[in-house]
């Protein structure tokens, strides 16, 4: 994380009386952003959802879903203001921490075909495209856009 951050950014689990501020931030940083209802599902499943704070600032936020050795990185946003400041890489470190505790293998992923910036963290963070899904994310007036299949592997829990 940059310097420039202060207090120091803290990570803990997605919590609903943050809903407001990760619809705020998910409706900054997509076209075609998750609802509330969509977090609100996304918890009560308890699937894995932490929130990078600071202070009562939300710097950014990830959703995964294990199944069985694999876990899938459903969403994952940084506020535009917090962008170009290691956050995004955080968050992934936290994932990747967090999946080999599991005793995940794999780290599974779709972007946005159109969107070089997360690709290019996500091959930074060592995730390599495996695959598409042609007319996968809607775009506007019916219209689909390809999604990148990502994926990382994991071997085992961490020493």
């Amino acid at each position: 994380m940059s310097s420039t951050l202060s207090p120091a950014p803290l990570l803990i689990p997605l919590q609903p009386e943050w809903l407001d501020r990760v619809v705020a931030v998910e409706a900054a940083a997509y076209t075609h952003p998750w609802t509330p209802g969509n977090f609100r599902d996304a918890l009560a499943s308890g699937y894995q959802a932490q929130m990078l704070v600071q202070g009562d600032r939300l710097l950014g936020y990830y959703v995964a879903m294990q199944v069985l050795d694999e876990v899938h990185l459903l969403n994952i946003a940084v506020a535009p203001d917090a962008q170009g400041q290691g956050c995004a890489r955080l968050l992934l470190e936290t994932l990747d921490h967090w999946s080999r505790l599991q005793s995940a293998k794999w780290l599974w992923l779709e972007v946005r075909a159109s969107n070089a910036r997360a690709r290019a963290i996500y091959e930074r963070h060592g995730y390599r495209q495996v695959g598409e899904r042609k007319r996968y994310y809607p775009v506007h007036h019916g219209e689909r856009e390809t999604a990148i299949i990502m994926s990382m592997p994991l071997y085992g829990p961490e020493p």
